[in-house]
């Protein structure tokens, strides 16, 4: 397999090999090993073409702008016209996005100045229709200055957009998505779903670029929720994971704080039947927060997908002081994990009974873990 990309795109630095990077692996094995599991199963998906979700930067010059990735430790782009693991369709519109912003003699944002319209692109590919959700960030406060350049991308893109957004970001920053959102076309959402309820993404929610492999993490987490079980789920996003297990639960809490996830799961609760929708409760705020942590009290099941940093430390003492029947921790950091694994063991509450790894971006030194543990 060939990228004529590399070098010197960062994106892909294990590009061509397969498997989770060996450290990882090493990490896992002795876990598993310590605590009388088997093997860690290594769960991988298709080696190309399995980003649905992309955001690109967009530097250079007035008439030459450039979308793709930084150089490690610069904010020189190196252009990747026909990235081979994006969805064929994100690249497309990377392409159609750099002839409007060239036919718009848009100009492209720099660091050094501050100056500059375009600052990046987001793209994301929906499975079932196969049209796309754009956002076009600005460098200016709403679309006003971008309008006909986001005309002409709608135009072009024609029946395969899905919805068309403008956001703007004027801080000076590296964050890539500011606060405002302004919709140009199209639904609120980009819906999935995941053997279960319609789960619904707007433009500004985290969601996974692999799906395949994503779906492959919710399979698994579907099959360790009992007949009837109580479930909290924390960090659970726009509801990806707890939606698709509404049939099993006879209870679902959802703890969520960020605002537009917390948007996105209200358009998944309300797109459920009645009798599915009296078995779900939104708790808004931070995991760490009382009412969160109480809101877990009666669960059998809970479910912890954190962000890299790992577990909130005080709902690691509650899960470690009273854990429940079953803890499912989905993680992507494998450092807090190894580390959260240890204090969650060290009240003696709790013993790890499985373990398993999903490469769900393939070609880096990342690995994504469920991990289940249970009342001892």
């Amino acid at each position: 397999m060939h990228c004529s990309h590399r070098p010197p795109c960062p994106g892909c630095p294990r590009f061509g090999v397969a498997g989770i990077a060996p450290a990882a692996g090493d990490a896992l094995g002795s876990l598993a090993r310590k605590h009388g599991l088997p093997a860690v199963p290594i769960i991988s998906g298709p080696a190309t073409g399995f980003r649905h979700r992309a955001r690109l930067a967009i530097r250079g010059r007035l008439g030459s702008p450039k979308i793709g990735m930084f150089e490690l430790g610069t904010h020189h782009v190196v252009h990747i016209p026909s990235c081979c693991v994006h969805h064929p369709v994100v690249n497309d519109v990377a392409g159609i996005v750099r002839r409007a912003l060239v036919d718009r003699r848009v100009s492209s944002y720099s660091e050094g100045t501050h100056h500059g319209l375009a600052r990046y692109l987001q793209v994301v590919v929906e499975r079932r229709s196969e049209t796309v959700q754009v956002v076009l960030v600005g460098n200016c406060p709403n679309a006003e200055p971008l309008a006909p350049c986001l005309d002409l991308i709608q135009e072009r893109l024609g029946t395969s957009l899905h919805s068309l957004w403008f956001n703007g970001n004027t801080g000076s920053t590296n964050t890539i998505l500011g606060p405002t959102f302004q919709r140009w076309s199209g639904p609120d959402s980009v819906v999935e779903h995941f053997g279960g309820a319609g789960v619904h993404y707007p433009p500004g929610a985290f969601g996974q670029s692999n799906l395949d492999v994503a779906q492959d993490i919710i399979e698994h987490v579907r099959r360790e929720i009992p007949a009837g079980a109580r479930v909290m789920e924390f960090y659970a996003g726009v509801g990806a994971i707890g939606l698709s297990i509404l049939e099993a639960a006879s209870v679902l809490k959802l703890n969520e704080i960020a605002a537009q996830s917390l948007q996105g799961l209200a358009l998944g609760v309300a797109g459920l039947d009645a009798t599915q929708r009296d078995k779900v409760s939104v708790i808004p705020g931070a995991a760490a927060a009382e009412g969160s942590l109480a809101a877990a009290a009666d669960a059998d099941v809970i479910i912890a997908d954190p962000p890299r940093k790992g577990l909130d430390r005080e709902l690691l003492d509650h899960l470690r002081d009273r854990p429940p029947k079953r803890l499912l921790y989905i993680s992507c950091g494998l450092a807090s994990f190894l580390e959260d694994t240890e204090q969650l063991l060290a009240g003696g509450k709790l013993r790890l009974t499985s373990l398993t790894a999903f490469n769900l971006l393939p070609y880096t030194e990342h690995v994504e873990m469920l991990a289940r543990f249970e009342h001892a």
